[in-house]
């Protein structure tokens, strides 16, 4: 089920740029141009004001009204930024956001139970499920992988993704 205040994590402040309060984002989204659709982001429990947001090297860099200097920016390093889940824009029909697959139970086609779905994966060519199999007996978990399409993944909602049996390893 989807959690309408569930955090979404769309940046971490990988530390300083310059002397003028800047940081270095990581960037976990489309890129710098969808941060300035927010206006505030959690901070690990405190709230930063967007000011200004670039693309730059490997990500963005940003000014918060909250950080005025060069030690408050690095005093900032590693901290996640989030928004809730309900202030991201409506999905149009076949779209989804990976945050909502991420935990979601595994079907197969045939009915059987596979497992969870632990990780989306973008390696150039598409979005690829990480889907984890329970541990049998004595054994490690297994993982397999399956291209997020309409031949390997049929359908996915809210409470479980289907995965094509002839996919299931």
């Amino acid at each position: 089920m989807v959690h309408a205040d569930r955090p979404v994590t769309l940046a971490a402040i990988a530390g300083a740029h310059g002397v003028r309060g800047e940081v270095r984002l990581k960037l976990f989204g489309e890129g710098a141009e969808t941060l300035r659709a927010f206006s505030v982001f959690d901070a690990g429990g405190r709230r930063l004001t967007l000011k200004s947001v670039r693309p730059a090297n490997q990500g963005a860099v940003a000014t918060f009204a909250e950080v005025a200097d060069r030690s408050a920016a690095e005093a900032l390093r590693g901290t996640l930024l989030t928004v809730p889940r309900s202030a991201l824009p409506p999905l149009a029909e076949g779209e989804y956001y990976h945050h909502d697959l991420i935990g979601l139970p595994c079907v197969s086609t045939d009915g059987g139970a596979i497992g969870t779905v632990v990780a989306v994966e973008n390696f150039g060519a598409g979005d690829i499920l990480e889907i984890e199999k329970p541990a049998e007996p004595g054994k490690k978990s297994a993982r397999f992988m399956v291209p997020m399409n309409a031949l390997a993944v049929p359908a996915w909602g809210v409470d479980s993704v289907t995965v094509n049996a002839a996919f299931v390893e």
